[in-house]
């Protein structure tokens, strides 16, 4: 029976299969800003942003090894009905590698277009809530590398149920809107990151902490204007820093 989800047709969740689990979760949460979750059961630690779980990270599975595979990253894309899916990806020439059911999750299928690519199919037993792929830390773009594009984009269109919205030619240079979309939120991504950081050193150092509780009461009560009460904060600021870089020069 096909179940009509909103999720139908797109990537829903990312794994990473790797040697190293722990210098993974230190390296990701430390470039990206990722939080983990652990999971109910098993050696599964989850990826998390500001909107929840977004994907997860495991230990490359023995067979994978055995098969030469690399550490690598698993998009999983929802489909409507996992046997139907793998049904058309036999007929199109397409391989399954793995077919598995997680209790109280869903099934899925690790398969390889009849080109090579590796990618997981996935029908949840419960619909998944969509996240706002703008935001910062989400994953906004999978893109194909292949030596049949034609080939390539009707094997997925038949099996995923993508169809083509544009050409992106023009679109993915320099000065094109995609291009300038994704430094729009890369720009937005760095003021969070920075506004993270500069939240961070006021908690850290205890002098500025300590003053910002203080002027934080000033402006309640109404005795400090909130614009004062900032500027006051970057100048200890400034001026512990360079108290620091003082002593160890």
């Amino acid at each position: 029976m096909l179940r009509a989800m909103a999720n139908n047709g797109r990537l829903v969740w990312y794994e990473l299969l790797t040697s190293d689990v722990n210098g993974a979760i230190a390296f990701y949460t430390e470039v990206i800003g990722w939080k983990t979750q652990a999971w109910e059961t098993g050696n599964y630690t989850m990826w998390a942003g500001a909107q929840g779980p977004l994907g997860g990270v495991t230990q490359l599975p023995d067979q994978a090894k055995q098969m030469g595979a690399p550490p690598y990253w698993q998009a999983n894309v929802q489909v409507a009905n996992l046997d139907t899916a793998v049904a058309k990806v036999k007929e199109l020439g397409g391989k399954i590698l793995v077919e598995e059911d997680v209790p109280t999750i869903g099934r899925f299928a690790v398969i390889a277009d009849p080109q090579g690519a590796v990618i997981a199919l996935y029908t949840p037993t419960t619909e998944m809530a969509p996240h706002d792929t703008s935001k910062p830390g989400e994953f906004q773009w999978h893109e194909l590398y292949t030596t049949d594009h034609a080939a390539a984009f009707e094997f997925y269109r038949q099996v995923c149920g993508w169809e083509k919205i544009q050409e992106h030619k023009g679109c993915m240079t320099v000065s094109g809107e995609f291009a300038a979309r994704r430094g729009a939120q890369a720009v937005a991504w760095m003021h969070d990151l920075l506004q993270e950081r500069l939240l961070t050193a006021l908690e850290t150092d205890r002098a500025v902490a300590r003053r910002r509780t203080e002027l934080e009461g000033e402006v309640r009560a109404g005795r400090r204007t909130p614009v004062l009460a900032v500027d006051e904060l970057v100048d200890l600021m400034h001026a512990r820093q360079a108290a620091v870089e003082g002593a160890t020069g």
